[in-house]
């Protein structure tokens, strides 16, 4: 290799100061370097560490003298990581062997399309170009979709819901009526309501009008029973949830006590994959008892009064008292704004109950459910559906890992 002679810079453009001896200095040792045995020089350049390249996003590096390219046995560099994608809108189908059918599912071959909405200017919208432009649903269904999806959680035995209060007056039947009918109408098994209330309760009254039979009937042909057909004699309907009434006559000779009611639901459990009780408010009765010993998830409900929601806070006392304190921690408090005074402090009550329990509802106050008539699902109020949906969801939330409750001996 010829050596190259080094020829200085100009005085007139030479720099001054210590930038310029630092030049001066990398000049010198690049003629040393240049004067040097040339076998030397190569050693050394094949030792020197490569200098530092600057990776381009998404490409390769690209090879050059100093940074020769790996050889193939050599790893490669792990990709640097990317953002998940949205489940929502990529969700990639199960594997599936594709010679089979299989193959063919609403994930597999439906093309990728925005859910259409429901109400609002959203559908008016959707409706007025006949789905050219969707919108897409908002915020609020969006909310209702993520509730209705909660409450269709699979369910893996027997679940019973027990709606409870002391006093009687603050909505209790109407909360058993509509959690029942929010629970039959978005799940595909059978749902029951039953009114425990020994002194002529209005559950029935309040959702089908139809009391003729009641639970004691039921009681007294429990021996009949053989199939779904023979349990429903003793039901009325609406919609998809059944009700038993309860005792309405004042003659009825059988007394409807805690061991009733344990006779009745282990029937009603052979048939039935959801039993919600609406109980009485005497909670020394033997029936109170079997109600709560059989619950799996419990409902307090009180109104945004000094009077209900205090009640509603001693009946939660009465429980820990007697045994029921892990029961209280899971328990959903409902407030029911059909009895409401704008000189109570709701944040106040709903502090407290939410230190107590689980879960606070309040459902506002709606006209048709004031009346105090039958209930019709499609006159509520978006809100009050929307907080009865609420409601049934978080009774959903325990379904497989909430084991009956055991009064403390």
């Amino acid at each position: 290799m010829p050596k190259r002679a080094f020829v200085p810079p100009h005085p007139d453009t030479r720099p001054d100061g210590p930038a310029a001896d630092s030049v001066d200095t990398r000049a010198d040792a690049r003629a040393d370097a240049d004067t040097e045995d040339p076998g030397k020089t190569a050693a050394a350049q094949a030792t020197a560490a490569p200098p530092r390249q600057i990776a381009r996003p998404g490409r390769p590096e690209e090879p050059t003298r100093q940074n020769p390219p790996a050889p193939r046995s050599a790893p490669r560099a792990a990709p640097s990581p990317t953002p998940p994608l949205s489940l929502e809108k990529h969700a990639q189908p199960p594997s599936a062997d594709p010679r089979s059918a299989d193959e063919l599912t609403d994930l597999t071959i439906v093309k990728p399309r925005s859910d259409a909405p429901a109400s609002g200017w959203r559908r008016a919208l959707y409706s007025l170009t006949g789905g050219a432009i969707n919108p897409g649903i908002g915020p609020a269904e969006r909310r209702r979709q993520d509730l209705v999806a909660r409450i269709q959680r699979p369910l893996p035995g027997t679940h019973f819901v027990s709606v409870v209060s002391m006093k009687g007056g603050v909505g209790k039947s109407t909360v058993a009526a509509l959690l029942g009918l929010m629970l039959s109408e978005h799940r595909g098994d059978r749902v029951v309501g039953i009114d425990a209330n020994p002194d002529a309760g209005t559950l029935a009254d309040r959702l089908t009008g139809e009391s003729e039979l009641s639970v004691r009937d039921l009681l007294e042909h429990l021996d009949d029973i053989r199939a779904l057909p023979d349990v429903a004699r003793y039901t009325s309907l609406i919609g998809r949830l059944q009700v038993v009434a309860s005792a309405q006559r004042p003659t009825t000779r059988t007394e409807f006590d805690g061991r009733a009611y344990e006779q009745v639901t282990g029937v009603l459990s052979r048939y039935y994959d959801i039993i919600i009780t609406d109980s009485g408010t005497g909670m020394l009765h033997s029936a109170m008892a079997a109600t709560l010993q059989r619950a799996s998830s419990l409902v307090v409900v009180g109104t945004p009064t000094v009077d209900g929601a205090s009640r509603a806070s001693k009946t939660l006392d009465w429980l820990v008292a007697h045994g029921y304190g892990e029961a209280v921690e899971r328990a959903i408090v409902v407030l029911s704004a059909d009895r409401s005074s704008d000189e109570v402090d709701i944040s106040r009550l709903r502090a407290h109950f939410t230190a107590r329990c689980r879960a606070v509802v309040e459902i506002p106050r709606d006209p048709h459910l004031a009346a105090g008539g039958r209930i019709e699902v499609k006159r509520l109020r978006p809100a009050t559906a929307d907080a009865y949906l609420e409601l049934a969801a978080l009774i959903a939330d325990e379904f497989g890992s909430a084991p009956p409750q055991r009064a403390v001996s």
